[in-house]
């Protein structure tokens, strides 16, 4: 159970403020044997998928912080997530795991005001379907 709060909070964390490794996390414990690959999976893509949440809230207020040291997207970054969303539109957010510009894309879409109805599932999607394919790629080549 431990294990499943850890893989839950390392994925919120990545998709937040701090740097973090799901990816790294998620393999180690699929390689442990001992842990639900499939779960596993779910929890990562739950607390990725809360963290995004919490971006999409600081965008929301980014007019009003994102000049600010502590505001967890550079000005230049959130600047090319907001053109790409303009270009791409919400389905933009399937690429939400990328590094770099996913956090971005995540606040850029509350900045933007996209509807938390249309976020919500289609962000899940996008970090879900990174999570299935890689721990599907593992169990491929190790197993």
């Amino acid at each position: 159970m431990t294990e499943y709060l850890l893989m839950f909070f390392v994925a919120f964390i990545s998709a937040t403020l701090l740097p973090a490794q799901s990816e790294a996390l998620l393999v180690a414990l699929v390689a442990e044997g001992t842990h639900s690959p499939w779960l596993l999976v779910a929890t990562a893509a739950a607390g990725n998928t809360l963290g995004a949440a919490v971006n999409w809230l600081l965008g929301l207020f980014a007019q009003k912080f994102r000049n600010k040291r502590w505001f967890p997207v550079k000005e230049s970054a959130l600047l090319r997530a907001e053109a790409w969303y303009h270009k791409y539109g919400r389905w933009s957010l399937l690429m939400s795991w990328l590094p770099l510009v996913g956090d971005a894309l995540t606040v850029a879409a509350g900045v933007l005001r996209e509807p938390f109805r249309s976020f919500l599932p289609i962000t899940l999607t996008g970090k879900l379907l990174r999570y299935v394919v890689l721990v599907g790629m593992y169990l491929m080549v190790c197993e």
